[in-house]
């Protein structure tokens, strides 16, 4: 797979495996890398994030957005964000002003204010090779069962035109 011909956009939202779940599932996504993102200045640490290469003719850039602001929470500061940053991690300097409007539209869609932030993506960590590819590997743990399940059956539930065919047949989210 040529990455050099797909559009990519990071993501930091609670666990990584859980974020990385939710894009693996989607149509047009081609390649999703789990590990820890940072960004510059207040925010150079690493957080769990991944990275999503995406065929935009086939999903789009605010799809991915919206997405990912309904399968994380997005709405409420905690004492773990430095570790799960709410995040879109941006490319270029256009991806960041269409993302921010993006961002502002989406807010109607919440009846609390969203947390999620805007950074400008700086370096990338990958995941041990053991956790990599989580749900795939062990859609039968418990921690799939209680976590990644249900982001994946509201998937289905609201976005199930972006579902990719092998995900929604999975017993795991179909019982």
């Amino acid at each position: 797979m040529d990455l050099k011909t797909e559009d990519k956009i990071a993501f930091g939202g609670g666990c990584h495996w859980c974020t990385e779940a939710v894009f693996q599932s989607l149509k047009g996504v081609r390649l999703v890398e789990q590990g820890y993102v940072s960004s510059f200045n207040d925010n150079a640490s690493f957080s769990e994030a991944v990275i999503v290469y995406y065929n935009p003719k086939e999903i789009s850039e605010d799809i991915l957005l919206e997405i990912h602001l309904h399968t994380h929470n997005s709405r409420s500061n905690h004492s773990m964000r430095e570790k799960y940053r709410s995040a879109v991690y941006v490319f270029s300097e256009g991806q960041e002003h269409r993302l921010q409007n993006e961002l502002n539209r989406f807010q109607n869609q919440f009846d609390n204010r969203l947390v999620t932030k805007i950074y400008w993506f700086n370096q990338f960590e990958s995941s041990r090779e053991s956790i990599r590819n989580y749900y795939l590997k062990n859609p039968e743990k418990p921690f799939c069962k209680r976590f990644i399940n249900p982001r994946l059956s509201f998937l289905l539930e609201h976005y199930s035109g972006f579902i990719k065919p092998s995900f929604t047949t999975s017993p795991a989210i179909n019982p």
